[in-house]
């Protein structure tokens, strides 16, 4: 009888690879120093004064300028801005990302008319007339009623909502004028009357300046008053012809650096000189979009 062949077995070992040859190690440790540099960054903030960790909180806490403008102006005067601002000043769009909301803001330094207007009329529109904002000017004009009693310098029970919205658009500025006009109207040729209406838009310029000045957060801004009394008329509806106060805030024509100051712009609008030079780039934009889809995508 035959003997069976013995079965042989070979057995192999294959020793796998240590991990470290991979890349999963990679996530683990990035991982890590994410944790770490939060950590030291934790350390440090409980080191710092009181004042410190508010900022930092005030940071978190409150939106950025550009959240702000999407939410009170709207999509397209905040796209408007940032395309002005990335035209004229492509790194003030990159600190706006980051610069929080409760910053009191230079309005004739926002960019855009459009969106100066629309806070001017948010603010005042209830109370003022004859506003209008220009390349480097804001003009608005404070009936005399919404502010004083009757014909008299003595401030209404409005003055002080008023002038707190009035100076929201003034505080913040850098670099202007701020010229005030006290007009008052008499109804007599007399003297003791001409006297009274000359004292009383004096007084009242008073107030107006000394409010707007005290609120002032620069030095680089000049204010300047004038105090009229007129001969009155007649309107057309027959209704008296109205005192007011005016404000006309200007930018200067050239900074205390020797820079000149950038121009409000307006880019949606048939008056604007950019325009063309927006809707240029939106075509391109577009076209090349087009280009990029395939006709399956479309």
């Amino acid at each position: 009888m035959a003997e069976k062949e013995p079965i042989i077995v070979v057995k192999k070992i294959t020793i796998a690879a240590a991990g470290a040859h991979g890349g999963s190690w990679k996530v683990a440790f990035a991982d890590f120093m994410t944790a770490m540099m939060a950590f030291f960054l934790l350390m440090w903030l409980l080191g710092q004064s009181d004042q410190v960790k508010k900022n930092v909180s005030d940071y978190f806490s409150t939106p950025s300028v550009i959240e702000y403008n999407f939410s009170n102006y709207g999509v397209e005067l905040t796209l408007e801005k940032l395309f002005l601002d990335l035209i004229n000043e492509p790194l003030k769009v990159f600190q706006e990302f980051s610069q929080p909301v409760d910053y009191t803001p230079n309005f004739l330094q926002m960019g855009s008319k459009n969106i100066v207007m629309a806070e001017v009329a948010d603010q005042l529109g209830d109370f003022a007339s004859n506003m209008s904002v220009n390349a480097d000017e804001i003009i608005l004009q404070v009936p005399e009623r919404v502010l004083f009693k009757g014909r008299t310098a003595d401030p209404s029970g409005q003055f002080a909502d008023v002038l707190e919205r009035v100076k929201k658009i003034t505080s913040g500025l850098e670099e202007a004028n701020v010229y005030i006009d006290s007009r008052i109207y008499r109804w007599s040729s007399k003297i003791s009357e001409t006297q009274l209406a000359a004292k009383v838009a004096e007084h009242r310029l008073d107030l107006v300046v000394s409010q707007i000045q005290k609120s002032l957060e620069h030095s680089t801004v000049d204010v300047f008053g004038k105090a009229e009394d007129l001969p009155g008329r007649r309107l057309q509806d027959g209704r008296p012809e109205e005192g007011f106060i005016k404000l006309s805030i200007k930018q200067k024509s050239v900074f205390s650096d020797g820079t000149k100051p950038r121009k409000l712009g307006e880019v949606f609008g048939s008056g604007s000189s950019t325009s063309n030079i927006y809707h240029d780039f939106a075509k391109k934009v577009s076209d090349r979009r087009d280009r990029s889809e395939s006709p399956t995508q479309r």
